[in-house]
């Protein structure tokens, strides 16, 4: 399955996450299913809920998920995944990341090396949860017909 992701919301999310920098940023992905794959729409950014170890952990808190999925219905669009950055490190997931992913939901990784956001890769979860497999990222020159002039909202 290709992620479609509007060059719009890719540089939202990459300068969201080149401003979080050392720590990990993170944002909820709102889109809709296609016939070719999961076209996003919209990239809710959000704060780092982690306090321990921000650096290489991220949190979406629970009323932040709530809020990001209300606003997807109320604009008719659904949650098809989320972003965070790996700070001076590959875009590659980690364990970690593979202990708190969940399946269907694709997961954007973006290597933010010295403040600069680097390479955007897509994971998909396997449905037995035993490892993420690499999905391709189709970036969309056009503005996204649902969202011309809000490609993220900063928070």
């Amino acid at each position: 399955m290709t992620l479609r992701l509007p060059a719009e919301v890719a540089r939202a999310v990459r300068e969201h996450l080149s401003r979080a920098y050392p720590e990990e940023g993170c944002g909820v992905l709102l889109g809709r299913e296609s016939e070719v794959g999961r076209e996003v729409v919209r990239a809710i950014m959000i704060s780092n809920r982690n306090r321990d170890s921000r650096g290489n952990r991220y949190l979406i808190a629970p009323e932040e998920f709530l809020r990001a999925e209300r606003q997807g219905r109320e604009a008719g669009l659904d949650v098809v995944g989320f972003y965070h950055s790996h700070p001076d490190h590959p875009a590659l997931p980690s364990a970690f990341d593979l202990e708190h992913a969940w399946p269907y939901y694709c997961y954007v990784i973006v290597s933010v090396e010295r403040g600069a956001a680097g390479g955007l890769t897509s994971w998909r979860l396997r449905d037995d949860r035993s490892r993420f497999d690499s999905e391709p990222v189709e970036l969309l020159q056009r503005p996204s017909p649902d969202d011309r002039d809000d490609p993220g909202e900063p928070r």
